[in-house]
């Protein structure tokens, strides 16, 4: 069976991209280029009618180089500070490009309480249907200029697989450093593999996952990637992990091409998003 052929028809798509897909490798500045293709193929999928969620991370990278500071900050103050202006910066640029491409771009910041509160739940998902009802791309990411330990998704691969199982898409596409799921670190192993279909979710692929992120920009392995994977699924909501090297590959993907490691949805009828976050 070609599992593939089922991605062509996706209606409701979200799309995560890691900071190291937006940022240079080597000055930690915004990729401009990869901004601007990856916010016109946005738009061309938004005029096909489809709706668009993007969960962005980079406002700590970006703001951090900013400010000048060389490495990665670890004190939560700072972390703060330059999410603050990173973000800023950010939601400056998705505003012009998308209205380049005469899109309308919103910006949704959350953290984890907003999960927890029904009535927050609620007034969440009602502002997303809003949003996508008008035509609006949400550009999503935790909040970290308030967050903290306890209000804290940790990383966005989490805080995409949140958002699809919270506005009920179809589909969740996480764009990252690396090809797809690997039956070992491709980098230390030229033996490994890569696993382009994961029908169901089980233990056998924990042990292929790595916990560390290889660009030292993002905060999210491929062990976050599967957890992400197993919320979307259960969800109700197909997903890829693919290479955020050229965002043109979503196209690929949902012209049925074999890109990534596709997981495909086994919705679970009593899904509670509450117990996974």
């Amino acid at each position: 069976m070609n599992y593939r052929e089922r991605l062509k028809g996706k209606k409701r798509i979200v799309v995560k991209i890691g900071t190291s897909s937006l940022t240079h490798k080597h000055t930690g500045e915004l990729n401009l280029y990869k901004l601007e293709r990856l916010v016109r193929v946005l738009a061309d999928l938004r005029n096909q009618g489809r709706d668009i969620v993007l969960v962005s991370s980079g406002a700590i990278g970006v703001g951090r180089s900013a400010a000048g500071l060389k490495e990665r900050p670890t004190q939560l103050p700072v972390k703060q500070a330059c999410a603050a202006i990173g973000q800023a910066r950010l939601m400056m640029m998705y505003q012009k490009l998308f209205s380049e491409y005469n899109q309308l771009a919103a910006q949704i910041l959350m953290t984890k309480n907003v999960m927890l509160n029904p009535q927050d739940l609620e007034n969440t998902y009602n502002t997303f249907n809003t949003l996508l009802d008008m035509g609006a791309i949400p550009v999503v990411n935790e909040n970290d200029t308030v967050s903290t330990h306890e209000i804290q998704f940790g990383d966005n691969d989490t805080l995409s697989a949140v958002v699809a199982a919270l506005i009920h898409a179809d589909f969740l596409v996480v764009l990252t450093d690396i090809d797809g799921l690997y039956t070992d670190d491709p980098h230390a192993n030229a033996r490994a593999h890569l696993v382009t279909v994961v029908e169901r979710m089980d233990s056998r692929l924990n042990a292929m996952a790595k916990e560390s992120s290889g660009s030292g920009m993002g905060t999210g392995g491929m062990a976050t990637k599967l957890r992400c994977a197993k919320i979307a699924t259960v969800s109700g909501a197909d997903m890829v992990i693919a290479s955020g090297a050229d965002p043109e590959i979503i196209y690929k993907i949902l012209e049925g091409e074999e890109c990534g490691t596709l997981f495909l949805a086994h919705k679970d009828e009593e899904f509670r998003l509450t117990d996974y976050i």
